[in-house]
């Protein structure tokens, strides 16, 4: 799968409201409900069931469930590598788990993201010094899924 195909379906979502849990093009999508949707539109059926999930998703017990997550179903790459259509996970604070995801649109000079925020739904964001200083992995699509 090329990254232009995974920009093109993640552009797909940007105006969609930002709901909890939720991964619905058009109707509601949090930043995990956009990378389970992008892997619906080109691969078919997700790869594991998700579970509910609260707002602050595996704090208190410190583990990196989302990261885990990610190195079961995509490749896990040095950021300096990061090319469009790749999954970008950042951690919002110091000393915290990582649990938010973007699909980077645009790499350097320029670079930006699709994500779904809280307050904004689904929007394009410059990949600015804020949000690079909290990018921990970067991870790539799988080429196929068997």
């Amino acid at each position: 799968m090329t990254g232009a195909a995974i920009v093109a379906a993640a552009r797909g979502w940007i105006g969609t409201p930002y709901v909890h849990q939720y991964a619905v093009r058009g109707a509601g999508s949090d930043c995990l409900g956009l990378v389970r949707g992008v892997w619906r539109e080109i691969y078919g059926q997700e790869p594991e069931a998700i579970p509910a999930y609260s707002m602050d998703w595996s704090e208190p017990q410190g583990e990196e469930q989302l990261w885990q997550a990610a190195l079961r179903h995509l490749s896990q790459k040095p950021a300096a590598q990061a090319t469009a259509g790749d999954v970008l996970l950042f951690r919002m604070r110091q000393g915290a788990v990582a649990k938010h995801l973007g699909i980077l649109s645009a790499a350097d000079p320029q670079a930006r993201f699709i994500h779904a925020y809280s307050r904004h739904g689904v929007v394009e964001s410059a990949l600015s010094a804020p949000w690079r200083r909290r990018v921990v992995a970067c991870f790539e699509f799988p080429k196929e899924v068997t």
